[in-house]
């Protein structure tokens, strides 16, 4: 009885036993999801030393017999009643349908044939099959599709309403509806090929590059933030523009592949290709202070990897980070193989929290891309021009300097100094000083020091007081211009202090002082300290322990813009740190150097040559100031006692002032400079990959974990794979070669069914992320070959297959399901009908602007910030970060495109996020879909949406007088069709209640109408306008709508 019952068992329904089984369509799905775990690729997992996805393994381990499902161990265990040896386990918590065994016996008994997985097997291109109504098809997709509803007892539906599929292919091919000029056109177009005209139109539009650009946003993690940490902003839409303008050029997909990997490679790359090689500059970066680099290292070669992974092959590949994949032939050396192609970048691993961190190239705008290119040969042969004339003037400059002396400098050094203080003594306790031009000798203090000069042979230093006191110097008002200058040397240490001051003791501080903190340069200008006073010092600091010469001008303004800092003759970008002078600062406590107060020396300060004068000091005449103290000293010198230095010193100033053939060549040299800086300040950076010169590699690491490093290995792709030729470089541009080679499986397979699934909502393969063995098999796996084929076959030329499919019947269908189809084609797997399902977040908005009239067509360009509601960044962002606050545009920037709109990893934008679209942290190929109230809520109620229903209510007011002509002119931009009498009956009667409540509430009135930025028509009555815009407020909100 016993052994009857295991009989009736073992025994396959008749119908499972007659048809000839296939192990990737029938079997390996099945094994996949219940054994591979704990019996397939992943050797540190396998249980029982037994592999279940491969023949010979599995034969000689004795769990299948070929041919004999009654001696097979593995039936055995699938069917046994004893919880200890029933397969799988129930702590698995996974368990066998009774068909699922029954195909399993049948299969085995069909002599347990394996397969290769399906995608890892090169596509070829099949016949299209034979169908019963030819009639219906119009190009070969058809074919494949006719089959199977054939096949399957169904029936194509009939062609759709030509208004609604020219909404349908509006949408898909450029993301927007037909404009009513498109729709009146094509509609009035009865020629036999009016639809291919419309799709042609479509396709040379520049929303199609938009549309399609989009896409690779998710696939690229696109943001405009770093995303970690601080979540600062990032400057990367340069290379969304490239990709826009990519789609529009209909780059084919295989040059878009080699340039997205490896633009940076190529042989003398353009700046398009460097900016396509952006593609792998999105992933997420961090700046966080306690980090480890080499932790984040590892996590941006990941990403990398798994993002290649994911877009053009379709594969899992991150399952193998931390063992070997459980399911696919990806192993662990595989995955680290293939992520050294990404180690060996320049990028470091903090961001530093700007905008532009390196490698980063200039990126003009479009009308200076031909000067720009220009001036990047002709500034660097102007530098070398002047290299080179440097290289041959040393005969002439030795002449010259035979025949020069102090005087000559001197002379260059500006004249009528209200003093000159040389302090050069070098010993002693007076020196001598010029006071408007008159000889004078004055007491230094007793604690002055002297030290080797600069200028002069010695200079004063000060120590424990300044270092000499005048009563009748530096007596400026604050509506009096004066300069003062000198040449110091500081110590390396954050002293405070004056050089020289006139200015009272505190709390006053009235006066003015020649200012040093901490080695910064500046000036005070105080009537009362600090509600009427100036001060302004400079950016930078001077160089510790070395001479330089600093100045300070001031025009008379009593403003912070009218004081200048000059190091060496050079101006000094500054900081005002008080900016309210309005009275006078004159005092009478006397002039100060080295001081200035009796408690406050500047501690350290060496000194000489101090000068000041009643005028504000040109430019010029500080650089002349700078260099002839400094040069006539040099020349004073006999030549034969010049240092290198020295001589070198007077050489430089030579080539600047004297040489006119270096000097004009200088000229020409800088003016090049200035004009390529003017380029690139008003154009904008791209972030790049660039390559190391070493050799890439990588480390398999245990666990995954970024230190526990075990074997090295070097740049090579998945063994499972074709091979990687041997005359192919081993880096990005290899790679990318790679996955164009003609017998590579996956890459054209994996592309052309994401364009399938952007037009018909779902892949040929669902998981269109996952090729794998655990991923869905192709509804029509012939037809997926044939498109793979075809799309290479055609030079992989992105718009003829977009065209192909939207030609085709299949696409052509009405989306009218009947019941058999719902019963027997719920998901529409099959395609018996046409494709409709809810809009992606973008173009729920943009439909919205298009359809009122507000869309700005704008194409590419910075990111822009619209409507928002409060405080989402805000309740996120660190308090320091420059992404805190969102600040929503005026103008244009509130009606772009949503692809232009601000992407903040961790905040991401509230309207799209509702609506399902990715935080973009991570790449994703395929959105989730779903039709929640929170939805219906923003579209509602968000301010958007809004302003575009009372915008397009308006212009339907203004355009048409009747009711039946104002509701056309709404449905026909919405739905591009006009509602039939009997829903225009119930708009009518919806109007009416309106138009009852706001002719009750004029205020509720006159606040809608004032939501938006845009300004609504006054001249139109209030009642009335607030009424039709609830009115297309609904309409808008129609599923009809919200769907393509």
């Amino acid at each position: 009885m016993a052994a009857a019952i295991i009989a009736a068992q073992l025994a396959p329904s008749q119908s499972i036993a007659q048809e000839r089984l296939e192990y990737n369509r029938d079997i390996r799905p099945i094994l996949a999801d219940n054994c591979f775990a704990c019996h397939g690729p992943d050797s540190a997992s396998r249980k029982a030393d037994l592999r279940l996805d491969q023949f010979d393994a599995a034969v000689d381990s004795g769990a299948i017999e070929p041919g004999d499902s009654q001696s097979s161990e593995f039936v055995a265990r699938i069917l046994t009643d004893d919880p200890d040896a029933l397969m799988p386990p129930a702590d698995s918590h996974k368990s066998l349908t009774e068909e699922q065994k029954q195909l399993l016996i049948a299969w085995i008994d069909q002599g347990a044939e394996y397969q290769a997985h399906w995608s890892f097997i090169a596509p070829l291109r099949p016949e299209p099959p034979a169908v019963r109504n030819r009639e219906w098809i119009r190009n070969p997709i058809d074919s494949f599709i006719l089959a199977r509803l054939e096949a399957s007892g169904l029936s194509p539906e009939v062609e759709a309403d030509r208004a609604l599929l020219a909404r349908r292919v509006a949408l898909d091919l450029t993301g927007l509806p037909p404009s009513p000029e498109v729709l009146r056109t094509f509609l009035n177009d009865t020629s036999p090929d009016a639809y291919e005209r419309l799709v042609d139109h479509l396709l040379e539009s520049e929303a199609w590059g938009e549309h399609r650009a989009r896409y690779w946003l998710d696939y690229a993690r696109y943001a405009d933030t770093h995303g970690y940490h601080f979540d600062n902003f990032r400057e990367m839409w340069t290379y969304r523009d490239w990709l826009i303008n990519a789609f529009n050029r209909n780059m084919p997909f295989d040059q878009f592949t080699v340039e997205s990997l490896a633009g940076d490679l190529l042989p003398n790359a353009t700046l398009d290709q460097q900016i396509a090689s952006g593609f792998h500059r999105c992933n997420m970066t961090t700046n966080e202070g306690g980090i480890i680099d080499e932790e984040y290292r590892v996590l941006y070669a990941r990403d990398r990897t798994e993002t290649t992974a994911q877009v053009w092959m379709g594969l899992t590949a991150g399952c193998a980070v931390c063992h070997d994949h459980k399911f696919d032939p990806i192993t662990m050396r595989d995955f680290y193989s293939m992520s050294a192609f990404f180690t060996n970048t320049t990028q470091g691993v903090r961001d530093g929290n700007i905008k532009d961190t390196p490698p980063i190239i200039v990126v003009p705008l479009a009308e200076d891309r031909m000067r720009y290119e220009q001036l990047l040969r002709e500034a660097p042969a102007a530098r070398q021009a002047v290299d080179t004339r440097r290289n041959q003037a040393s005969e002439d400059f030795q002449r010259w300097l035979s025949e020069a002396s102090a005087d000559q400098f001197a002379a260059r050094i500006p004249g009528e100094a209200a003093l000159i203080a040389p302090l050069n003594e070098g010993a002693g306790a007076k020196a001598t000083i010029i006071v408007d031009g008159e000889p004078r000798e004055i007491a230094l203090a007793e604690t002055t020091g002297w030290q080797p000069g600069q200028v002069y042979p010695s200079a004063a230093e000060v120590t424990r007081e300044g270092i000499a006191t005048l009563a009748d110097a530096g007596d400026f008002n604050s509506d009096q211009p004066y300069s003062i200058g000198a040449w110091i040397r500081l110590p390396a240490n954050d002293g405070y202090g004056a050089i020289a001051s006139r200015m009272e003791a505190p709390p006053e501080y009235r006066g003015w002082d020649f200012w040093v903190q901490q080695r910064r340069v500046g000036m005070h200008i105080i009537s009362k300290w600090n509600e009427d006073a100036l001060k302004v010092v400079s950016r930078d600091q001077v160089p510790a322990n070395q001479w330089t010469h600093v100045l300070v001008t001031y025009d008379g303004s009593r403003k912070a813009a009218g004081v200048k800092v000059y190091f060496n003759g050079v101006e000094q970008p500054t900081n005002v740190e008080a900016n309210q002078l309005q009275g006078s600062n004159r005092t009478d406590v006397p002039f100060k150097i080295g001081q200035r107060s009796a408690s406050e020396p500047l501690a350290g300060l060496q000194l000489q040559d101090l000068r000041m004068y009643g005028r504000k000091l040109e430019s010029a005449d500080v650089a002349s100031l700078a260099q002839g103290s400094r040069l006539a000293a040099l020349a004073a010198k006999p030549a034969a006692e010049l240092a290198d230095a020295e001589r070198q010193e007077l050489f430089d100033w030579w080539l600047s002032a004297v040489d006119t053939q270096s000097m004009e060549l200088v000229n020409q040299a800088n003016a090049l400079q200035r004009e390529l800086d003017d380029i690139k300040a008003r154009g904008s950076i791209a972030h790049v990959m660039q390559e190391r010169s070493s050799e890439a590699e990588a480390h398999i690491l245990f666990r995954g974990a970024y230190d526990q490093r075990r074997d090295r290995v070097t740049p090579m792709t998945p063994g499972s794979l074709p091979a990687f030729p041997e005359d192919f470089p081993r880096n990005r541009l290899g790679l990318a070669q790679w996955l164009l080679l003609p017998d590579h499986p996956l890459t054209a397979r994996v592309t052309v069914n994401r364009c399938w699934q952007e037009v018909f909502g779902q892949g040929l393969v669902r998981t269109s992320g996952d090729f794998g063995v655990t991923g869905e098999l192709p509804s029509h796996p012939e037809l997926l070959d044939w498109l793979a084929v075809e799309f290479r076959e055609s030079g992989w030329d992105v718009k003829q297959l977009y065209k192909l499919m939207v030609m085709s019947a299949a696409y052509r269908q009405s989306a009218r399901a009947t019941g058999v189809k719902l019963e027997l084609d719920p998901q529409n797997r099959l395609l018996s009908r046409g494709p409709r399902f809810r809009m992606d977040a973008e173009m729920v908005r943009d439909s919205a602007l298009a359809s009122s009239g507000l869309l700005v067509n704008r194409i590419g360009g910075p990111s822009v910030k619209p409507y928002q509601p409060p405080g989402v960044w805000e309740a996120i962002a660190m308090n320091v970060s420059n992404t805190r606050s969102y600040q929503e545009d005026q103008g244009e920037g509130l009606y772009r495109r949503s692809m232009y709109t601000f992407v903040k990893r961790m905040a991401p934008p509230a309207g799209m996020e509702v609506f399902n679209a990715p935080n973009r942290e991570y790449c994703i190929v395929r959105r989730e879909r779903t039709n929640t109230p929170l939805q219906a809520l923003a579209t509602l109620n968000d301010e958007q949406y809004v302003e575009a229903a009372r915008h397009l209510a308006q212009e339907a007011l203004r355009e048409q007088d009747s009711f039946e002509g104002r509701v056309d002119y709404i449905t026909t931009r919405l739905i591009a069709r006009p509602l039939n009498e009997q829903e225009k009956q119930v708009v009518r009667e919806s109007l009416e209640q309106l138009r009852e409540y706001y002719a009750a509430h004029e205020a509720d009135g006159k606040e809608l109408l004032n939501v938006g930025y845009s300004e609504f028509d006054s001249e139109l009555p209030t009642a009335e306008s607030a009424a039709w815009t609830m009115l297309v407020n609904q309409l808008m909100n129609l599923d009809e709508n919200l769907c393509k």
